[in-house]
């Protein structure tokens, strides 16, 4: 079935859907990983956006439930080289083209990627539309001209949970207010903005009852439930549109240790009384050099983010910037020197990705720890 995407600048790719009909829009983005495609497309981060894969073959380990990063796939459309339709993998239960269609998303296959990376990083990320229904460029040029971009949206109530829940035998478990916790050491409270499902787990290996609630949920009801800690998730779209989670989150600055990832690691530049601004083409991929300004250590890390917080407009007085991006000096980590809270922009719990960022995990529980001494 022929398919065809036309961009806003009036660039159009062909290819053929391997999911069936349909029409969509979003921003086009490229991740640079050779695998981690059924992660990518479970990320509530890509909420909005229309996603390629530089590495050309796709679907060749097929796809199973353990893999998700949430309750379901977030993407808009999913463009890719070439489709594997016969997976290989002992631990395939289904393929990816059965995940895409159980979630009403479209995938297209038979793409230049190569080429429409290119074109990205030179003219920037934009936006798209993907359509089997609508064959006439001229008419999908304008559709995607007219269709509304991620500046200033608010994606997160697309993505955040409706209810609360907890987090127990590696899965969610509705309750509030610790209700599903076991014996543990901390109690942790995750804002969810479009969390990913790893992040719990390793907060649970450490010894974490973990409460999620959404991401209205006002700081007095999160004091209320007494944590010791809480964990800002990452999620899509624009932070400057966050208003209400950002007046949340700097209502709790000195409250409790706080520890935030990717889009709250952007809330908190913007509780700090910061700015953000939108990158070019974004860092995604699972390869990005971050380096550790604390210890002069590189990172290879996980990413996914077309937002950054400018480093200009934070107080040098109160905030000690922490790790910086290799490839352009962007901003991934900063901590208050005042209040205990420290952030990064990429993604430690990686899934997918490497595993050279899971000891800030460990650095929130210290942080917990010190808090916890102090108050005793």
């Amino acid at each position: 079935m022929k398919a065809l995407i036309a961009l806003e600048d009036g660039t159009i790719f062909e290819g053929e859907s391997f999911t069936g009909p349909g029409e969509t829009f979003g921003e086009i983005v490229f991740n640079t990983g050779m695998s981690g495609y059924q992660e990518v497309l479970s990320d509530p981060s890509y909420k909005g956006q229309i996603v390629t894969m530089t590495y050309p073959l796709i679907g060749n380990y097929g796809v199973n439930s353990e893999d998700m990063e949430s309750s379901q796939v977030h993407v808009e459309a999913f463009l890719i080289k070439e489709y594997q339709a016969v997976p290989s993998n002992f631990r395939s239960t289904g393929t990816l083209a059965e995940l895409l269609q159980k979630y009403h998303v479209l995938g297209v296959q038979g793409i230049d990627t190569r080429a429409l990376t290119r074109h990205i990083r030179v003219g920037g990320a934009m936006k798209a539309v993907v359509s089997t229904e609508d064959l006439d460029p001229q008419s999908l040029v304008t559709k995607a001209k007219n269709s509304p971009g991620l500046i200033g949206r608010d994606l997160v109530q697309e993505v955040t949970c409706d209810a609360p829940f907890g987090w127990t035998n590696n899965g969610p478990a509705p309750g509030s207010n610790f209700s599903t916790a076991t014996a543990a050491k901390y109690k942790v409270v995750t804002l969810d903005c479009g969390l990913k499902y790893n992040q719990l787990r390793l907060l649970s290996k450490r010894g974490c009852s973990v409460q999620v609630v959404p991401s209205f949920t006002s700081a007095t009801e999160i004091l209320a439930m007494n944590p010791d800690g809480i964990f800002l998730s990452n999620g899509p779209g624009d932070p400057a549109a966050l208003k209400e989670i950002v007046k949340t989150v700097h209502e709790l600055l000195g409250k409790k240790p706080i520890f935030g990832i990717c889009l709250g690691h952007q809330i908190l530049g913007l509780a700090y009384g910061g700015t953000t601004y939108k990158l070019k083409f974004g860092h995604r991929g699972a390869n990005q050099p971050v380096k550790d300004l604390l210890t002069g250590k590189i990172e290879i890390t996980s990413q996914n983010h077309g937002f950054c917080v400018d480093p200009k407009s934070l107080s040098p007085n109160e905030i000690e910037l922490t790790h910086i991006n290799l490839n352009d000096s962007s901003v991934e980590g900063m901590r208050h020197k005042k209040f205990s809270a420290f952030s990064v922009q990429y993604h430690p719990e990686n899934a997918p990705g490497p595993h050279d960022s899971i000891y800030l995990f460990d650095r929130f529980i210290e942080a917990m720890e010190q808090s916890s001494s102090t108050l005793c």
